[in-house]
C-alpha cells in the first residue's frame, strides 16, 4: 500500500515534532516542508525532501493529500483555507485560529471543500484520555456533577524574553489553559457559561499570570480551573501525564471529575465508587473503593498523525474536528472576556 504524502508548513518547535512523526509513521510519507528559515532548509535536507520558502509554492508543486499547519496562530485561518481550496485535508495546530471569525471561516471552508480538518489538541490522542473517555462514556460516573482542574507551574524567567509572551494573548489562558478546557469539553460536553478572575500581580506584565475560572456545562455540571505560570507547583497535565521528555514526570493527579455514581482522577485513572454489594444506603459514612487502570504509554503526536492519515482515507471520524476547535476556542476566549469585564459570559454555540 502506498504511503500518504503529507507536507508540513512551519518548522518551528511543534512543526519539527510533526516532521519527525511524518518521517516515522508507517502509513505516511513526508512530501515536503514550507518555511523560509535556514534551519528549515537544513531539516529538509536531512530528511531528503524539498523545502519551499512559502506554502503556496509547496501546494502548487507537491499537491499533497494532507498538510500540517504549524505556523503562528494569526496565520492559521488563511493557510488552512488555502490548503483546503487546493484539495488538501488539514491538521492545524491549536488554537484553530486566533479569532472566532477566522475559526468559522475554517469550518465553512472544510464544509465547502468536503475535506476534513483535524485540530491539534494532541492530548485527546493520549492513551490516558482515550481510557477516560471510555469510562465516562460508559456511565461509570453517573450524572456528571463537577470537574476540578489544576494547571499550575512555574515558567522560567528567560521564557519571557520573547516580547509577545508578555502581551495580551501570550499568557497561560490562551497558550496553556485551552488544552485543559478542551479535555473538560471532551469528557463533559459543551460549556454554556463562563466566569473568571485574572491577575498579573506577580510579574506585572500586560498579560495575566494567574486566573481562576468557573464553568457551567450544558449537562448541569460545574467546573473550576486554577491556572498560573508563576506557581512553584507540580499540579498540571504536562508534569503529570508524561507526554514530553523535557518535563520531569510527577506521579500526581491534576484533573478530578465527579458524578453521582463515581469519580475519576487524571492522569492516574483512579475510579472511586461505592461497592454495589453495600446495599442502597451509600453515602459519606460508607467506605469508598478505588480501582486504578494503568494503560500502555504512547506518544499522542504519533497517534495523532496515524489518525490524520485514517481521516484522510475516510476510515475514521475526527477526534477533534474544526467545530470542536471552534468550541474550545470560544470557551477559552470567554475566560479572558469574563475576567476583563467581571461578568458572566454566555456562549452562543
Amino acid at each position: 500500500m502506498s504511503k500518504l504524502p503529507i507536507a508540513v508548513i512551519g518548522a518551528g518547535l511543534i512543526g519539527r515534532t510533526h516532521i519527525d512523526c511524518a518521517l516515522n509513521s508507517p502509513g505516511v510519507e513526508l512530501a515536503g516542508i514550507a518555511d523560509p528559515t535556514p534551519a528549515a532548509a537544513e531539516i529538509a535536507r536531512a530528511a531528503g525532501v524539498p523545502c519551499f520558502p512559502d506554502y503556496r509554492s509547496l501546494l502548487a508543486q507537491l499537491k499533497p493529500r494532507g498538510v500540517v499547519v504549524a505556523t503562528p496562530n494569526v496565520t492559521h485561518a488563511q493557510i488552512t483555507v488555502d490548503c483546503l481550496e487546493h484539495g488538501c485535508a488539514v491538521l492545524v495546530e491549536k488554537p484553530i485560529a486566533d479569532t472566532l471569525e477566522d475559526a468559522r471561516r475554517i469550518c465553512e471552508a472544510s464544509r465547502a471543500a468536503s475535506l476534513p480538518v483535524l485540530v491539534g489538541h494532541q492530548r485527546r490522542h493520549n492513551t490516558i484520555m482515550r481510557k477516560a473517555k471510555a469510562i465516562v462514556g460508559a456511565g461509570a460516573l453517573g450524572r456528571p456533577v463537577s470537574a476540578t482542574v489544576l494547571c499550575t507551574w512555574l515558567k522560567p524567567r528567560d521564557y519571557f524574553d520573547v516580547a509577545w509572551r508578555r502581551q495580551q494573548g501570550g499568557g497561560p489562558i490562551l497558550i496553556n489553559l485551552i488544552h485543559d478546557i478542551d479535555l473538560m469539553r471532551h469528557l463533559y460536553g459543551e460549556i454554556e457559561a463562563v466566569q473568571a478572575l485574572a491577575s498579573n500581580a506577580v510579574r506585572g506584565f500586560e498579560v495575566e499570570d494567574t486566573a481562576a475560572v468557573l464553568l457551567r456545562f450544558r449537562n448541569g455540571a460545574l467546573g473550576t480551573v486554577t491556572v498560573s505560570d508563576t506557581a512553584a507547583a507540580p499540579w498540571n497535565w504536562d508534569l503529570s501525564a508524561g507526554e514530553a521528555e523535557r518535563f520531569p514526570r510527577q506521579d500526581i493527579n491534576a484533573h478530578f471529575y465527579s458524578g453521582t455514581e463515581g469519580s475519576l482522577t487524571l492522569p492516574r485513572l483512579e475510579l472511586w465508587r461505592y461497592r454495589q454489594d453495600q446495599g442502597a444506603a451509600q453515602g459519606w459514612h460508607d467506605p469508598l473503593t478505588v480501582e486504578r487502570t494503568v494503560v500502555h504509554t504512547g506518544d499522542p503526536y504519533v497517534e495523532q498523525m496515524r489518525h490524520f492519515a485514517a481521516l484522510i482515507e475516510g476510515r475514521e471520524e475526527p477526534v477533534c474536528s474544526a467545530l470542536d476547535g471552534l468550541r474550545t476556542l470560544e470557551a477559552t476566549l470567554a475566560v479572558t472576556q469574563a475576567a476583563a469585564t467581571g461578568s458572566q459570559v454566555v456562549l452562543t454555540g
